[in-house]
């Protein structure tokens, strides 16, 4: 009997994307079960490769642009406009203008790192003439509010000697006034869809410089004065505008751009699945397969906060189906990834090695790891038909 297997894995940050992932996994499986049938559907939550996957999905199309990158330095990246719409709708990745990667190892201080880059690529496509434009959050290497992407779209957030503030989440602390007046007219007619982790949240013990500071080279001491920065600012948003954003669900995400989004732009922030899942729809194939397997960088207590294996699982569970999860490393606490329907993990490292060598050698171990899920299948196979036989 044939097996059928979906393959619905993340990207791998820095490394793989979740097609190449896919694929990985795809061939490994392949060496041990050649008349396995895989079904690979990559995923994306907002993060690394949101752009591409949705404008692939829809038969949209690419479009060149040259921004300012989280450090200052100009990068090229692209804004994509999806096809088969009733309105002309842009899709913006903020990883594509800010992300970790474009923040060299040796420069990574998220006081100083910058999303004007996204605001630009908002600006490219309001010149495109859009009537909606979707935001993936993730894969950020920033906290600095969605100050900088705000700027970019001419909202002056001032000192208290009336000057525009610097680059960076460190210089929230001096933030005094808010002035849209100047803010791009076109924002008003055009609607701000953002996709984004639910459960990242601005401030408090579990505000976004407190979980995710340290992944961006953070210090316990740079934690701290990130968060008391972003306390200033929600502090000011709610004198100025009116709007409570400290706990409120979304608002955390990718260094606090979904702020920035909600409270400067007008924007209206969503739980990423209800955005991706209406392009990248895996819920008619689960019916067809007998496993899934899905894949993360990194598998932790933080997974099923909104992590794809988390959601993929949900989802396989409603169909009673079994599933495995491939990662990078396996992080504190893991195991409570059995609560939420994935039912067995493992990492693809088979032998202590640096960040930078796993990277570089990651379709490699990711390969070979699936090929060890496939000979796991493979005795799982012979078992079942001993006791079949009567074993």
């Amino acid at each position: 009997m044939t097996l059928n297997i979906l393959i619905a894995p993340s990207g791998f940050k820095e490394s793989l994307d979740a097609e190449q992932v896919a694929d990985c996994i795809a061939a490994g499986i392949k060496r041990v079960l050649p008349d396995a049938r895989t079904i690979k559907a990559p995923l994306v939550d907002g993060g690394e490769g949101f752009t591409k996957a949705l404008v692939e999905a829809t038969g949209g199309t690419l479009h060149p642009v040259q921004v300012t990158g989280p450090v200052g330095q100009k990068i090229n990246t692209y804004y994509g406009l999806l096809g088969n719409t009733y309105y002309k709708t842009a899709v913006v990745e903020m990883a594509a203008a800010a992300g970790l990667r474009h923040v060299p190892t040796e420069l990574r201080d998220p006081l100083i790192t910058t999303t004007y880059g996204v605001g630009e690529l908002i600006r490219a496509a309001l010149d495109a003439g859009v009537e909606r434009i979707l935001v993936g959050c993730g894969d950020s290497g920033t906290n600095d509010g969605g100050a900088g992407m705000a700027q970019a779209l001419g909202v002056k957030l001032l000192d208290s000697e009336g000057k525009q503030l610097g680059f960076g989440g460190g210089e929230l602390i001096k933030l005094k006034q808010i002035d849209l007046s100047e803010r791009d007219l076109r924002l008003d007619w055009v609607q701000i869809d953002v996709a984004c982790n639910w459960h990242n949240v601005l401030c408090g013990s579990q505000g976004v410089a407190r979980v995710f500071g340290p992944q961006k080279g953070a210090s316990s001491e740079t934690v701290e004065e990130m968060a008391l920065a972003l306390e200033h600012y929600a502090t000011v948003i709610k004198a100025d505008l009116g709007i409570q954003v400290g706990q409120l669900p979304g608002s955390g995400a990718s260094g606090g751009l979904g702020t920035g989004l909600l409270a400067l732009l007008d924007a209206k922030l969503y739980p990423r699945y209800e955005i991706v899942m209406q392009y990248l729809e895996i819920d008619r194939l689960l019916p067809q397969v007998d496993l899934v397997i899905t894949a993360e960088g990194c598998l932790d207590s933080q997974t099923p906060r909104g992590k794809i294996p988390s959601e993929v699982a949900r989802r396989a569970k409603r169909y009673n189906l079994p599933v495995i999860a491939l990662a990078g490393t396996i992080g504190q606490d893991a195991e409570v990834n059995w609560q939420h329907g994935i039912d067995y993990f493992a990492s693809i490292l088979t032998y202590p090695c640096q960040l930078q060598e796993a990277i570089a050698e990651a379709s490699t171990l990711l390969t070979n790891a699936s090929e060890g899920i496939g000979r796991l299948l493979l005795v799982g196979r012979q078992v079942r038909h001993c006791t079949l036989s009567g074993w």
